[in-house]
Parts: structure tokens; C-alpha cells; sequence
């Protein structure tokens, strides 16, 4: 019924955590990871706790789509390597899916970060209201779709970052639906760079692909 789908790059540090959440668990048919050319043992971490490993371009866009092409599920859900749902998770995925009409719809997780400094806290806040009032939730929300819409909007583009952004502006808004689930996902990515820095480094980014810079452009300027 549901493929897992989880784009890798040198994971192998956080993946083992991320595929045990959702090992198992009622309806999931397969766990796919799409690795990027690694160069440490994330394929073997992952063939080791019964994941099926594909590789591809390395890109979460290019990965994403892979996955995605390879999937046998009726039902979709991406999710980040280093991203861990809470316990209980696929009692909520399930009301969802057997929702006729979320057949049309797409699903998002609660973003959250694996800390508890007030910094973490305010960005968990800011994340929120994105959501709520522009219907852009993070690729580290994760995201839930049935093949059939994921097909009509066009899949995941090959595009080297803003991949999240350019998915979910095709659901569109009203077809954006949040499921009542924390994904908890690394803060070290904030803790390495600074939130402040890296707040600011993603709302750059954001700006300049709404302007129309292109993805490529964007990544030459901010890596």
C-alpha cells in the first residue's frame, strides 16, 4: 500500500534511526532509499535493515523523482534521512489514506526539531506559520501523496535544491492537508551554521527562486 521513499547522501550516521521508525509498521509495503553516490556504508546500512537501495544523480530532486519511478505503492511518502516520526505515526497515515477523497490531496508532518533550545522552539513556530499561511511546508515535513496526484502535478522536477518548494506550489495550497504527527528531524545543520545564518540563508534562497532565479543560479551564489 505505501512506499517509503528516502533520498540518502553519506547518511549512514542518521539513517538507521530514520528507517527503524517506520520499519514494520502496518501498511508499509517496501522502505526505498534513493542514495546520491555515498562514500561511506549507507547502502550497506540500509540493505542490513531490509531496505531496498537504489542509486541515482545525487540531488534530492533527482533522488526524489528516482524513488518515486521505482515505487511500487500505491501510496507515496518522502521522507528525509535524517528525519524520525514520532511512535504511532502510521495509525494517522492510515486514517488519512483511507480517506477517499485524499486521494487528492497531499499530507505534511509537523516540523520539529530534535533539540530544546528556545531557538529551536522559534523556528518550529516560524515553520508553522509558513505552513498555515503560505502552504510551503519543508521537504523535512515530509510529504504523503497517492501516486495518481503525484503523477497529475508532474513528480518531483530534477532540480538541485528547491525541489520542496517547487512540489508543493504544484499541489497547491488547498490540496496541502497537515497530518497530526512530529517529524523529528537533526538541528545539526542550524547548530553548525547558526539559526540566524541559516534562517536567513534559506529565506534568500526562497526569495531569489519566487523571483525567478533558477535553482542552478541559486546554488552557485549559496552552495
Amino acid at each position: 500500500m505505501l512506499s517509503i521513499v528516502i533520498p540518502t547522501y553519506n547518511s549512514s550516521v542518521v539513517l538507521k534511526q530514520t528507517i527503524q521508525s517506520v520499519q514494520g509498521k502496518a501498511g508499509v509495503g517496501e522502505i526505498l532509499i534513493v542514495d546520491g553516490g555515498s562514500t561511506d556504508d549507507t547502502a550497506q546500512a540500509a540493505a542490513e535493515l531490509g531496505a531496498r537501495c537504489i542509486t541515482a544523480a545525487k540531488g534530492r530532486g533527482s533522488q526524489l523523482k528516482a524513488g518515486a519511478d521505482a515505487a511500487v505503492g500505491a501510496w507515496l511518502l518522502f521522507l528525509h534521512a535524517d528525519t524520525v516520526l514520532e511512535e504511532g505515526w502510521e495509525k494517522h497515515v492510515g486514517t488519512f489514506i483511507n480517506k477517499p477523497e485524499n486521494e487528492n490531496r497531499a499530507g505534511y508532518f509537523t516540523f520539529t526539531l530534535n533539540e530544546g533550545t528556545k531557538a529551536a522552539r522559534r523556528l518550529e513556530r516560524v515553520v508553522a506559520r509558513r505552513c498555515t499561511w503560505l502552504g510551503l511546508p519543508y521537504g523535512d515535513q515530509g510529504l504523503l501523496i497517492h501516486q495518481s496526484l503525484y503523477e497529475e502535478v508532474g513528480g518531483y522536477a530534477d532540480i538541485p535544491l528547491m525541489e520542496d518548494v517547487d512540489m508543493v506550489r504544484k499541489i497547491g495550497k488547498d490540496r496541502l492537508v497537515p497530518v497530526p504527527v512530529r517529524a523529528v528531524t537533526s538541528a545539526s545543520k542550524y547548530q553548525k551554521s547558526g539559526y540566524l545564518k541559516r534562517m536567513l540563508r534559506n529565506v534568500s534562497c526562497l526569495t531569489l527562486y519566487f523571483l525567478g532565479v533558477s535553482p542552478e543560479r541559486i546554488v552557485k551564489l549559496y552552495g
